[in-house]
């Protein structure tokens, strides 16, 4: 039997009043703002209503094509024999690498007004509004879908397919009996967190929307613009709701999921046109999803698009003098300090919820999963609002926060679900052989949990380094990250030198996913 832990009380209860003051009271604080502003009056105006609707309406058919470009890629990697599967994952997830706005950004070089395929085949109009809006969301999105689909399929117990299979099953047959009933649970978790994903950022419409104004443009407007902080934290209300119904589906979705297991792996069948069509496929998308990347790569090299196409590295300087050096600095200091501060915290605080359960336990788990529900766009008012009159206000420990909570829900799981892995009587024995607790830890939890760790690290340095959404209402020129100056250079019409910071980005992240790799790889030796 566990022994009980006297220190993790008021370890616990320590933790609970920190996650109180990271994100609980910053959430209130911003909805209570709501009660000197008119809800109803800002609801109901045409503006408003007109925004909602669409925002609905792009991000249910963003959804609707992502999620189902998600499974048809999943099932091309996960159920059938192609070869270099590995590398195919890691190309299809490149485009997670790099902010929403650079997806946007590549849209307009390829299809804007002066795209060189709209020029190429006579478009006229460019790709503004709504669908320029759902294929950057859905470029933006799919990856993430992909990722969740595939480990589903990946994990699917491969026995009932055989007895189907004994059974003369058809094709459609085991699909319906099988697949779906085993799919509809972790589907919904996916559908639902690829709507929220779409309908909270502000990135794709803000460069590619036009006159198709979305909520999460009209509250950066709201905020940025106008300073209206009362209607911005009753779109950050609205923007809650389906990023909460997200998380709480995930949650449930998760302990079912824990409760299962693989009794025997899916066996893959050979069938050379199967595997055929899987190979166009999954490369057709490779080819699709890097257009954007090369083009905003070459833009970044040339001397005024689409006027005079000649290499030049003017844009590289222009971005320097603009402050890029001083801007990266910043980047990389954040993404560092909140990599090693985040992964800490999520590591402790996983060990506090995984190793030693409690009552006090559960309210710390939910406390820690919180984040999961709160758009970044929202997490950033909500800090605006309670932080002003701080001495943190201004200074590079709020971004270090608010990017440690933005991104800590998926880094605390993975440790969470590592430690819960790992048999749970190790302290108890170490304690009758006389050794302490942080021996065990230090000796035997963490060299186990190493690759966990690595990746941990690796998620916090990766979204910290692109993200836009948390940080936008919280910079200043001394602590401005560089991709905000993404949206700096659009404004100023100056799409060359944006596409030279969205590259910057990019490369500094697949470097960190290299070293990872390169990392992980040794350390299975």
């Amino acid at each position: 039997m566990r022994r009980k832990w006297k220190a993790s009380v008021p370890i616990k209860i320590l933790l609970c009043i920190f996650w109180l003051f990271a994100i609980i009271l910053p959430l209130f604080r911003m909805l209570s703002t709501m009660a000197s502003v008119d809800v109803l009056a800002v609801m109901s105006a045409k503006k408003f209503a007109k925004a909602l609707l669409q925002s609905l309406t792009v991000s249910v058919t963003a959804t609707a094509i992502s999620v189902s470009l998600a499974g048809l890629l999943s099932w091309a990697v996960a159920r059938t024999n192609i070869r270099h599967k590995a590398l195919f994952i890691t190309l299809l997830t490149i485009p997670m690498l790099i902010p929403s706005i650079s997806h946007g950004m590549g849209l307009i070089i390829i299809l804007g007004s002066n795209g060189w395929l709209s020029r190429l085949l006579g478009l006229s109009g460019g790709i503004y509004g709504f669908w320029g809006i759902v294929i950057g969301s859905v470029m933006y999105s799919f990856p993430v879908a992909f990722l969740m689909l595939y480990d589903v399929l990946r994990y699917e117990d491969g026995t009932p397919y055989e007895a189907a299979n004994v059974m003369g099953f058809s094709v459609m047959k085991k699909f319906f009996a099988i697949s779906f009933p085993y799919l509809r649970k972790p589907l919904i978790s996916v559908v639902f967190a690829t709507f929220t994903m779409i309908i909270t950022d502000y990135g794709v419409p803000l460069m590619v929307g036009g006159k198709f104004m979305t909520l999460p443009v009209m509250m950066y407007q709201d905020v940025i613009g106008m300073l209206d902080f009362g209607k911005g934290s009753v779109i950050g209300m609205i923007l809650l709701i389906p990023a909460l119904i997200a998380c709480i589906l995930d949650m449930v979705n998760r302990d079912k999921g824990n409760a299962s297991f693989v009794g025997k792996p899916y066996g893959i069948r050979k069938n050379k046109v199967r595997d055929r069509i899987a190979y166009l496929m999954v490369i057709i998308v490779i080819i699709l999803v890097f257009l954007p990347i090369g083009s905003f790569a070459i833009l970044a090299f040339v001397n005024k698009y689409p006027i005079d196409m000649s290499l030049t590295v003017k844009n590289i300087l222009q971005a320097i003098h603009m402050g890029a050096a001083e801007y990266l600095r910043n980047s990389l200091i954040i993404a560092v300090v909140v990599s090693v501060l985040g992964t800490a915290l999520a590591l402790f605080n996983a060990y506090m919820t995984a190793r030693n359960r409690t009552k006090l336990s559960y309210v710390l788990h939910l406390m820690s999963i919180t984040s999961l529900a709160i758009p970044g766009l929202v997490l950033g008012l909500s800090y605006v609002m309670f932080f002003k009159s701080t001495f943190i206000y201004g200074t590079f420990a709020i971004l270090f926060l608010v990017n440690s909570m933005h991104f800590f829900s998926s880094p605390y799981l993975m440790a969470y679900n590592t430690f819960g892995k790992i048999n749970e009587n190790l302290e108890d024995v170490g304690s009758s052989m006389g050794i302490s607790k942080w021996k065990v830890i230090k000796d035997v939890l963490l060299p186990q949990s190493i690759g966990t760790i690595i990746e941990m690290m690796s998620y916090f340095f990766v979204n910290s380094m692109m993200t836009i959404s948390a940080v936008s209402f919280l910079a200043n020129v001394g602590n401005k990250p560089i991709a905000l100056m993404i949206t700096q250079f659009e404004g100023q019409m100056q799409l060359e030198c944006a596409a030279f910071v969205s590259l910057v980005i990019l490369l500094i992240n697949i470097i960190m996913k290299s070293v990872v790799f390169a990392v992980k790889k040794k350390l299975t030796r």
